[in-house]
């Protein structure tokens, strides 16, 4: 059993499609008018169906006055990190702190490549992503003496002026399924950022890739509870249960209740463009969960 302790946070996964042109934005406005945290976005520049989920972000950050945003995550190979640096900076403090920074190595190198990407091997991949971190961090830290210098493979930066600073402490949360990815995920990320029908084992292989984020935690002198784990998540409600996330809202409180405690996922992000499914998820679901954890957490401590 693995309970890393954080408070839980809630949020939804929406597609960025361009038809109908309000959609995105009318279900992140659904998803804060229904009390959740979070919303989020896919971000697939090559797809011309699909908004620029920057563009989305900073549209819906407008539009919205309390739930925090994030991409879901961020295409870095066709987003230049020491840009992304300034933007995500910009809209955290336009949107009061609402910003959040989830990242990604990158996939679809064909299209990558088509828009102009570099393609890269799955390790280039993973390097190239540590040297963005690095230099979004270094662009972020306004008030350290001197320029940023990253002299990378991937990404160099020689002498840029740094900030502006965030309004907030911008957590940066990476996709990743793979060894090195998680490895790194537990080095240098505030959260790991998976989507559990991508895991071939299920919740089961939340075990195994849970290990490898701690071990390059430890590795790094950081505690693995500093790495908050989020699951995008996705499912049916129906009147009976049937599997995981197939049921009745009682049971997925209890599914999801099960994953905090069993695996510490402390975040849970539904992919769902039906609003209905939303406000179902944050009536009946959410508070229920919040009271299972709470419970249990309390029954282990005494």
């Amino acid at each position: 059993m693995t309970d890393y302790g954080h408070d839980l946070l809630f949020g939804a996964f929406v597609t960025p499609t361009a038809q109908p042109v309000r959609h995105a934005v009318d279900l992140a406005v659904t998803a804060e008018r229904a009390g959740l945290d979070l919303v989020t976005f896919q971000d697939h520049p090559y797809q011309p169906r699909f908004h620029d989920t920057w563009t989305l972000l900073s549209y819906v950050a407008a539009r919205t006055e309390r739930i925090h945003l994030s991409g879901n995550v961020l295409n870095l190979p066709l987003r230049q990190p020491a840009v992304l640096a300034r933007s995500a900076a910009s809209l955290d403090l336009l949107s009061g702190g609402r910003f959040e920074l989830g990242i990604g190595a990158g996939g679809f190198w064909d299209a990558i490549e088509a828009m102009g990407g570099r393609r890269l091997s799955p390790g280039q991949a993973v390097d190239a992503l540590e040297e963005a971190i690095r230099v979004v961090r270094e662009i972020w830290a306004a008030g350290k003496p001197g320029g940023v210098r990253v002299d990378g493979e991937y990404y160099r930066v020689h002498g840029a002026k740094r900030g502006p600073a965030p309004a907030h402490d911008v957590n940066v949360w990476i996709g990743a399924y793979k060894p090195r990815m998680l490895r790194l995920t537990g080095r240098v990320a505030d959260g790991w950022l998976p989507t559990l029908q991508y895991l071939q084992g299920g919740p089961a292989d939340l075990t195994q890739m849970n290990a490898l984020i701690d071990e390059g935690a430890a590795a790094a002198g950081r505690e693995p509870a500093q790495v908050r784990r989020l699951l995008n998540i996705g499912g049916q409600f129906a009147s009976t249960g049937r599997s995981l996330l197939n049921g009745p809202p009682e049971q997925w409180a209890e599914d999801l209740a099960g994953l905090t405690l069993e695996h510490g996922v402390s975040a849970f992000i539904l992919a769902a463009d039906d609003p209905a499914a939303i406000e179902l998820f944050a009536a009946e679901v959410v508070p229920v969960t919040r009271q299972l954890v709470a419970e249990e957490r309390a029954r282990r401590a005494a």
